[in-house]
This record gives structure tokens, sequence and C-alpha cells, in this order.
């Protein structure tokens, strides 16, 4: 196994992964189905993108400009 691939894989949240879930949800202060939502919301399983999208609902949706 190569340390090439590791960083990509961190960046990702693995939803057949149940710890992963559970992190993001506590760190970001939601349940599991939010976070399962918000995946599933932006088809997107990259963290940063998930978090985005969860603080974004938490602030009363992303604003205009």
């Amino acid at each position: 196994m190569t340390k090439r691939g590791l960083k990509t894989d961190r960046k990702k949240v693995n939803s057949s992964q149940n710890h992963e879930l559970y992190y993001i949800a506590e760190k970001m202060g939601v349940s599991i189905q939010q976070v399962t939502g918000a995946k599933r919301a932006t088809g997107s399983n990259d963290r940063k993108t998930l978090e985005q999208y969860i603080n974004d609902k938490k602030n009363g949706g992303s604003k205009k400009k």
C-alpha cells in the first residue's frame, strides 16, 4: 500500500463507514441523517463540500448576491 492514495481518501466521507458519519455529525453538531441528506443533496462525498452545505443550511441557506 502506498501513501499516495491516503491523502485523497481522508477528504472523502464513506457512508458505509459509520464512524465517518458519526465524526462529521458530531463535529458539525447535526444528526447522521443530516449528514446523509447533505451527501444526497450535494451528490458529493467530499468533506469540505458537506461541511459547507451543512453550514449553509444551519445559517438559513446560502446568500445570493
